[in-house]
């Protein structure tokens, strides 16, 4: 198996969350055989930067994974504060090479207005946008997956990933919308058979990983973490399944880091635009 390269890592600061930081996320990835990984900022509507001494998450993110070619960062938005359009260019400007967006822990309507300034922009400067997808104790209706199939007619040009692929509930759901579309990928993250073989809120069974596969080719699925959430046990556990699924080679390849590498590699880097905010400081 070639180096893995995964994506969806949460990473904080030791006040926050000591079992989450950058350095236990390393010591995580040698435990498991992962070269590579990309990194979330906190969300802002959860955990106020200021609290922490910092002016925003994103800045807070780049200078932890600055000079270290092994990990890669997405920035997040705070869909309270005005001037979405300006975040997201920051974003870009930091060279973090996407979005994550949790429509449930942050409470934004997935087609909301506040969410489509979003969307516009992300697709404008190329970034690559992380979504959860699956049940959040959060109302439905404002995140059920059938509504990312807009996100395919309405901007075209989107690249974005649906983690969980719709989990347990959904996932008949969240393949409809992939399947329709061409810029969606499948997040094969957190989606293990649940304990006494049960299944819990986002497990997955191999038939419906095997049917991703053979539905949407090689080249549309994504592996992820879910670190601090998901620990060494569980993650080496994920590894050896889906290595084990009859799936082809290429497929595993591809959903073990190929795609990932290749969907960033194009993420657009465009310049300081004028007059933005400075990015120095805490």
């Amino acid at each position: 198996m070639p180096d893995i390269f995964a994506n969806h890592a949460h990473v904080f600061p030791k006040e926050l969350k000591p079992e989450g930081t950058v350095e236990q996320l390393l010591q995580l990835m040698d435990a498991c055989g992962i070269a590579r990984a990309v990194c979330f900022a906190p969300f802002p509507e959860r955990h106020a930067p200021a609290d922490f001494g910092v002016r925003n998450w994103n800045q807070w993110l780049a200078r932890e994974i600055a000079g270290n070619g092994r990990l890669l960062g997405f920035g997040t938005v705070d869909f309270k504060r005005p001037a979405l359009t300006t975040q997201v260019a920051e974003i870009a400007i930091l060279k973090l090479k996407g979005i994550k967006i949790h429509p449930a822990a942050q409470g934004v309507d997935l087609l909301g207005k506040e969410a489509r300034e979003t969307y516009a922009a992300a697709e404008k400067l190329g970034l690559f946008v992380s979504f959860h997808t699956g049940l959040h104790w959060h109302r439905l209706r404002g995140y059920q997956p059938a509504l990312f199939d807009e996100l395919n007619w309405d901007y075209p040009d989107l690249r974005f990933s649906m983690e969980h692929i719709g989990g347990y509930a959904f996932f008949r759901e969240a393949m409809g919308v992939l399947a329709n579309g061409k810029n969606g990928y499948a997040g094969w993250t957190s989606v293990q058979p649940g304990k006494n073989g049960v299944p819990g809120v986002w497990s997955l069974s191999n038939m419906e990983l095997c049917a991703v596969a053979h539905q949407l080719g090689p080249e549309r699925s994504i592996f992820g973490l879910d670190f601090p959430y998901r620990k060494e046990p569980e993650i080496k556990a994920a590894i050896e399944r889906f290595s084990s699924l009859p799936i082809s080679d290429e497929a595993k390849a591809g959903l073990f880091g190929e795609n990932l590498a290749r969907v960033l590699r194009s993420s657009a880097q465009p310049p300081r635009p004028a007059g933005h905010p400075s990015q120095e400081g805490n």
